[in-house]
């Protein structure tokens, strides 16, 4: 007996220790409330002053860079080639200017869908927070074994489930629909960048930033727009169940309980964050890759028969498995990373946050709480008050769960919104003259770099002149250091010269298609000025689109221009049967590179030559593929519609229909003369005999060395 009350006399001491200090926590629970509530105000107050503090040092930072200028123009520095995808100034900026574009003013449908959204996302929770309560209130009627009371329960549980399923296929539908509405915007308004001023020439041909842009329109503005409309879904709805469910704990269990686990929570949140990859790097990695491998797929189909002629399959494939391979490795390390990532999240979430829970819900069944009624500690009390606190306790654990794991989707999300912010950046630089390229020029680009730094001038006129215009390759070469001549309207100009001497430059910076890096260009506007490559480009529509492109039928018929005066147009040109070979005519639709030959897809340019009538016509080796007699009714009539010719062509037969001549030699120098068709062939007839009794004369030589030697 003596032992028995020795080993009770330290049990008896601690439950009277606890039972002093709970009486004294009750006595002074006000005053403890307080000094937690201001705690937490001033921890608060201190951390959005440290951000304002960090924003305000990387504005400085980044205001200090911009004043150094060290970045070359054309040569963009190696660390920003390869942006680092973070929860940063910078994202925040970008994401902040894709919502300008997407939520374009208060008074638009996103902005109703918005707060249509949030109306259903409020009555949700209410919903739920009504569902928890009748949870408890059905566990009590069990077990108080009161089946009438149990089966009223029941009805209301199906009744209420009527709203709730309505608001759940709501929710489900304006996240849709937001989704739909963001692409739709945000299409439209890179379209309308990417296919103006020149805008999609410019990305793939004078800057290298971008690769693939047909993937980031396509591809990432709809996985953008999806990640957008999912995370207000799955931010505000948790961040409002936290928010509702936590002031109704508070108010069953004390809100000194739920500050005690919410430390806790962020104290291991600010663990599992410190330790979760960087999600949106690695999808910002995917993607790059995605597009990259859907490039080489596109460069095989548009080189298909090049490749088949060099048997060059194997080669292909091995380029096809390496992009492939590279993308599956990458896919396998962010599954490896997420699995690990994973295990974490759910020992936290599920079980840990879950054991705190437990232990939260247990404080009103066994201590008597300032406020509780004196009749409410029945076990039936008791058991509903538990049922209803742990749901709710779950739902807020769900919640702040969601909220955790949307810091995947966040990084998800700033990794699509870098990848989309970077085509806008790009677009907005190339409609402001600033190009970056990584050059590769075979004389280095060291002694032209104050060339490809400078810019000229470019001034509208009735006629063309260039006064000192450098002439630069695609790779950075200076073809023609100061490039001058002169070209009124009805002076036809042919230009000749070597692969590679600046005659495809030359009529891209009279096409507005690349900078003019130095002296001035007097030339018309663009609309003046047609080129007829020696592959035309064929769009997909109609035969008569083929004709009038880039008009539209509405334009067409705006000009007053009858299908009775294209098909005499046709008729200059021998195309008349193509109306009459389909049976619905003009309106007939087919893949008309394939359809026609070359031959015929040149006649069909000139066709459109002929419907514009532009002042100013650049022709690119466009009669290769033509009979002599057809080439000379091209000519004769384009002549006769008072259409200045510049002519790309090492054809003798063209010399006869101009009047100027720009000969590159392939060294730097250039000639630019007036030219006697007649005597220039007299020349190159008698030029060609020489050639040949040049190559006669070691056969001679040799001849005469064995008869001196006989």
């Amino acid at each position: 007996m003596a032992a028995q009350s020795k080993l009770a006399l330290p049990d008896r001491s601690i439950k009277s220790v606890i039972a002093q200090l709970t009486k004294l926590y009750v006595s002074n629970r006000t005053r403890i409330s307080r000094a937690v509530y201001l705690t937490l105000l001033v921890a608060l107050v201190n951390r959005v002053r440290n951000a304002v503090s960090e924003q305000k040092a990387a504005s400085a930072r980044e205001a200090a860079k911009r004043q150094s200028g060290t970045t070359s123009v054309d040569e963009p520095d190696a660390a920003t080639k390869k942006k680092r995808v973070e929860l940063n100034r910078e994202f925040f900026k970008s994401l902040l200017r894709l919502l300008r574009i997407v939520i374009p003013g208060v008074r638009t449908k996103e902005t109703r869908l918005i707060v249509s959204h949030s109306f259903f996302l409020v009555v949700r929770t209410l919903i739920s927070l009504k569902v928890a309560e009748m949870d408890g209130a059905i566990v009590k009627a069990l077990v108080k074994g009161n089946g009438r009371e149990f089966l009223t329960r029941i009805v209301w549980w199906m009744l209420i489930a009527v709203p709730a399923t309505f608001t759940n296929s709501m929710l489900s539908y304006h996240q849709a629909e937001l989704s739909l509405r963001y692409r739709t915007r945000l299409t439209q308004y890179i379209h309308d960048k990417y296919l103006s001023q020149l805008t999609f020439y410019g990305i793939s041909a004078l800057d290298d930033r971008i690769k693939n842009p047909d993937q980031l329109i396509a591809v990432d503005v709809a996985k953008f727009s999806n990640s957008l409309a999912e995370l207000y879904s799955n931010l505000a709805k948790p961040m409002l169940d936290m928010t509702i469910y936590t002031w109704s704990l508070s108010n069953s269990v004390g809100g000194e309980g739920v500050m005690f686990m919410s430390l806790l929570v962020q104290l291991s949140a600010a663990v599992m964050r410190a330790l979760t990859p960087p999600f949106g790097r690695y999808v910002a990695d995917e993607a790059r890759l995605e597009g990259e491998f859907r490039f080489q797929h596109s460069r095989l189909i548009d080189h298909s028969e090049e490749v088949a002629l060099y048997y060059g399959h194997e080669a292909e494939k091995d380029t096809l498995d390496k992009g492939y391979f590279t993308l599956i490795k990458h896919v396998n390390y962010i599954l490896r990373r997420r699995f690990y990532h994973g295990l974490m999240e759910d020992f936290v979430i599920k079980y840990f946050w879950g054991a705190l829970g437990l232990m939260l819900c247990s404080i009103p069944v066994f201590f008597k709480l300032p406020g509780q009624l004196a009749g409410t500690s029945s076990m039936g009390d008791r058991t509903e008050s538990f049922v209803t606190n742990r749901r709710m306790l779950l739902s807020a654990s769900d919640a702040f769960g969601r909220i955790m794991f949307s810091y995947r989707e966040i990084m998800e999300l700033a990794g699509y919104t870098s990848r989309v912010a970077s085509l806008l950046d790009v677009m907005d630089d190339i409609q402001a003259g600033h190009f970056e390229k990584k050059l590769v020029s075979s004389s280095g680009t060291e002694d032209n770099e104050a060339v490809l730094k400078g810019r000229g001038k470019v001034v509208e006129s009735k006629d063309i002149e260039f006064i000192d215009v450098p002439i630069i390759s695609p790779n950075g070469d200076v073809l023609v250091r100061a490039l001058s001549f002169s070209l009124k309207q009805g002076e036809h100009l042919l230009v000749v010269g070597p692969n590679g001497c600046g005659k495809s430059s030359l009529f891209r910076i009279l096409g507005g298609l690349w900078p003019v890096y130095g002296g001035t260009v007097y030339k018309p506007p663009f609309t003046d000025i047609f080129y007829i490559p020696q592959r035309p480009y064929l769009s997909r529509g109609s035969l008569r689109q083929q004709i009038t492109y880039p008009d539209s039928l509405r334009t067409v018929r705006a000009r007053g221009v009858t299908d009775a005066q294209l098909l005499e147009i046709l008729k200059i040109l021998s195309l008349e049967h193509l109306v009459e070979l389909y049976p619905e005519g003009w309106d007939a639709e087919a893949e008309w590179r394939d359809v026609l030959s070359g031959g015929l897809q040149q006649r069909v340019a000139m066709a459109r030559l002929f419907y514009h009538k532009p002042r100013y016509a650049i022709l690119d080796e466009c009669t290769s593929s033509v009979t002599l007699e057809t080439e000379k009714v091209m000519y004769d009539n384009a002549k006769a519609l008072g259409i200045t010719l510049m002519t790309v062509s090492h054809r003798r037969s063209l010399w006869k229909y101009h009047s100027r001549i720009l000969q590159f030699d392939g060294q730097g120098h250039y000639v630019f003369t007036k030219l006697d068709a007649e005597r220039r062939m007299k020349l190159e007839d008698e030029k060609e005999d020489l050639d040949v009794l040049l190559r006669q004369v070691p056969e001679i030589e040799r001849r005469i060395g064995e008869l001196t030697a006989e």
